[in-house]
């Protein structure tokens, strides 16, 4: 079983609060996974590897400046945003998505970790009317459809880092049909975590 060390080994500089809230996770989504199905039953075991390590790949490509407003696309669980609002508290992550009873237990988790700068709205992003600096998501949609929901919703240049996964090549053509002057860069996780879970797995940024 994976604990929560893992974390504190890639991410040595984080502070005696932040550690305190990663190693709280553990048991609050064991809570809430008994009630609803936020992650794999299966997945508990690897849960600070498969989900809040995973989620930690964007900081270590993606810039978060403070002041800054995310918007997490299909959060699921929290993933990335829950993760990401730990390590960054001076951004303001908004964890969107359309399933009432995940985002309910996503506000929990909120308030348990006493998390000031996330917000969790039940809505579809295409029908937010905030405006973002960038967005996030984890294996929600094609890339294509991400920007589709984002139309509108940009404070200024958009701007995308994903988590997603497999052979992305089509994926990546079919978002440069729709807008040419994209530039797409893909990173491999395995760069910097060397677990065998990220081997395939990797951070895409957009802008």
């Amino acid at each position: 079983m994976v604990g929560a060390e893992i974390i504190y080994q890639f991410f040595p500089e984080l502070t005696p609060e932040k550690r305190d809230q990663i190693a709280a996770l553990k048991d609050i989504y064991a809570w809430h996974n008994e009630r609803v199905n936020l992650i794999s039953r299966k997945d508990m075991d690897s849960f600070y590897l498969h989900h809040i390590l995973h989620s930690l790949a964007l900081a270590k490509v993606c810039s978060f400046t403070p002041g800054m407003k995310v918007i997490d696309i299909g959060t699921g669980g929290g993933f990335p945003g829950i993760p990401l609002s730990i390590m960054f508290p001076e951004v303001q992550f908004t964890l969107c998505d359309s399933i009432a009873k995940k985002i309910r237990a996503v506000q929990d988790v909120i308030d348990r970790l006493d998390l000031k700068n996330a917000t969790a709205l039940n809505s579809r992003t295409e029908q937010l009317s905030g405006k973002y600096d960038l967005a996030t998501a984890r294996a929600v949609a094609p890339m294509t459809d991400l920007w589709n929901w984002m139309k509108g919703k940009w404070a200024g240049n958009p701007r995308f880092c994903l988590l997603k996964g497999g052979d992305l090549a089509a994926e990546m053509n079919e978002l440069l049909m729709v807008q040419k002057n994209l530039k797409i860069r893909s990173t491999g996780i395995a760069d910097f975590f060397a677990e065998p879970f990220f081997e395939t797995k990797k951070v895409i940024c957009i802008d």
